[in-house]
């Protein structure tokens, strides 16, 4: 198979080959923000106070505010989030939580660390996210949760969720990782539910320059619970009042996180702007492209494909310039570390699908139009040229 390179001439008369399209450019944002970071980190290292304090605070506060919660609480992953959240809802050892295989592991992880058993639904074939019709059937005395996740930016369908587990009194805990600023009709992704666990692993839409984490919630009492857990369950200095955990989050990122904020609805305006014109203009492409559900409003975090040949594919784009990624190409319920669960090939047939087909193409905010137009240019002489 013979692939053909781009090439832009120079006024010398040589041809360099134009550089590569990453798949995510956090330089590109760094740079932007340069001198309110390294102002911000130098406040924080002249304070000598690194782990929680005013940073911290300052960001809790904003975030809350951004998403519509009551109370945020910053912790030290999103993992970490997932894992109080459950621990919050009262969810142990023998006890079952209803979710998707179709996910990053950390869903199950934190699941597993509680003690209780992950119990998988597959996804819609459309939005990707939890098929609620599959729901009630694996309902029984020993469900004590419901954990949809919000995936590849947009959310689940909240409403019916909701009722089902009010019918049930099951509460439902988000998994809003990848869905900062994402909205279910006119409520914020991670506040409908008991509590929503949000990442701020650096290339989240919100990300910090390391680890971070953040649960919000309405309830005053599970938030202070929260507080109290994620800091050694610290009624007061040195007083501990339940097994608790050293999930803080540090200064220096509640500082990064507070000022990138600012700036988190002009960035999804720009991610959604670029996902519309990928909608428009590879409509007529061999690619199941994703679909945005009315009544939401997707943010954008990954803008993910399906293709039978995704390898091929992939590689394709890869010797052109582009870069590509894939999420996830191997479903929990096929993970080595969930064998014990019994699932096989074939349980979960719209994730597996999505898994084997799923390839992520650039997309972030500072990505330009003429950056675009080369993946789009790429993809379509992949299908031209070489029978993918």
């Amino acid at each position: 198979m013979t692939i053909a390179t781009g090439t832009v001439p120079t006024g010398a008369g040589v041809c360099l080959t134009p550089p590569p399209i990453p798949l995510l450019d956090l330089k590109a944002q760094y740079l932007g923000l340069r001198d309110e970071i390294s102002q911000a980190l130098h406040e924080v290292a002249h304070s000598s106070t690194y782990v929680l304090g005013p940073r911290v605070k300052e960001f809790e506060k904003a975030f809350a505010a951004h998403v519509g919660a009551r109370h945020c609480i910053g912790v030290n992953s999103g993992t970490s989030a997932l894992h109080l959240a459950l621990i919050a809802a009262g969810v142990g050892p023998g006890d079952e939580v209803i979710t998707v295989p179709m996910t990053f592991i950390a869903t199950t992880w934190a699941i597993s660390y509680v003690g209780a058993t992950p119990v998988m639904v597959d996804v819609d074939p459309v939005t990707y996210t939890m098929d609620v019709d599959q729901v009630e059937r694996k309902i029984n005395s020993r469900t004590k949760a419901i954990l949809p996740v919000h995936l590849y930016g947009q959310p689940a369908a909240m409403g019916p969720l909701l009722k089902l587990g009010r019918r049930h009194g099951i509460p439902v805990i988000e998994d809003a990782a990848q869905a900062h600023g994402a909205r279910y009709q006119d409520a914020g992704a991670g506040t409908l539910g008991h509590s929503g666990c949000f990442s701020f692993y650096p290339g989240k839409n919100l990300g910090a320059y390391g680890e971070a984490g953040a649960i919000v919630t309405h309830d005053d009492q599970i938030a202070a619970r929260l507080r109290s857990l994620r800091d050694h369950a610290q009624s007061q200095r040195y007083h501990h009042d339940e097994i608790g955990f050293n999930y803080r989050m540090d200064a220096f990122q509640g500082a990064i996180l507070g000022i990138k904020l600012r700036y988190l609805e002009a960035w999804t305006e720009a991610r959604r702007r670029l996902a519309a014109s990928y909608l428009d203009r590879l409509a007529d492409a061999p690619l199941q492209l994703p679909t945005e559900a009315l009544d939401r409003r997707h943010v954008w975090h990954l803008f993910v494909v399906l293709h039978p040949e995704r390898d091929r594919l992939r590689d394709a784009l890869e010797a052109r310039g582009i870069g590509t990624g894939l999420h996830y190409p191997v479903p929990v319920h096929l993970q080595k570390a969930f064998a014990h669960l019994g699932h096989h090939e074939g349980d979960f047939p719209v994730s597996e699908r999505i898994a084997r087909e799923c390839l992520t193409l650039p997309l972030y905010p500072e990505m330009t139009e003429a950056q675009q137009e080369r993946v789009v240019e790429a993809l379509r002489a992949v299908f031209r040229e070489e029978q993918v």
